[in-house]
């Protein structure tokens, strides 16, 4: 039988080693403290207009469908993307317009289309778009591919038979 100096040192010692045991994973270096992104594509919001989840899907080797959520605060002003240029030839079919405290997802429209010698599935391709207020995003984009499920729903770009300038 325990006595009363054994239980109260047993019960304190409890009591010490619970917090300790249950911070184990808590810490300055926990997971939940990091930025974490659970998608393939890649963010930029450092300009006023954030691209989102920007991926090339591609079905064809040099070839692909530029795909990204644009997100444009309440309190800008509208604006519109205009062109694509980089490690690869971009083209807008027409301005992408996008209004104040909205969001277009690209992958709806297929209003983008790239290609390349980069344009393959696996590879980083190296973009800036450019948008109508003179804003420049520079992102490396990643190339997936069109088979993936993720991605059967992208509507292919389709580009003119003039390039843009």
């Amino acid at each position: 039988m325990l006595t009363p100096v054994r239980r109260r040192t047993a019960a304190v010692s409890l009591m010490l080693l619970v917090p300790l045991l249950t911070g184990c994973g808590i810490g300055f270096g926990a997971q939940t403290d990091k930025v974490y992104q659970p998608a393939v594509g890649v963010n930029d919001t450092s300009g006023s207009v954030d691209v989102l989840n920007a991926v090339i899907v591609s079905s064809t080797e040099g070839k692909g469908t530029f795909v990204a959520s644009l997100v444009n605060p309440a309190d800008a002003e509208p604006d519109s993307l205009t062109g694509l240029s980089g490690d690869a030839q971009g083209e807008v079919a027409s301005p992408v317009k996008i209004e104040p405290d909205a969001l277009v997802n690209l992958a709806d429209t297929g209003a983008v289309s790239v290609s390349g010698d980069r344009v393959a599935p696996g590879n980083f391709v190296r973009l800036t778009l450019a948008f109508d207020s003179g804003q420049k995003t520079m992102i490396n984009v990643p190339v997936v591919n069109s088979e993936d499920p993720e991605y059967a729903g992208v509507k292919a770009a389709s580009p003119s038979a003039t390039p843009a300038p």
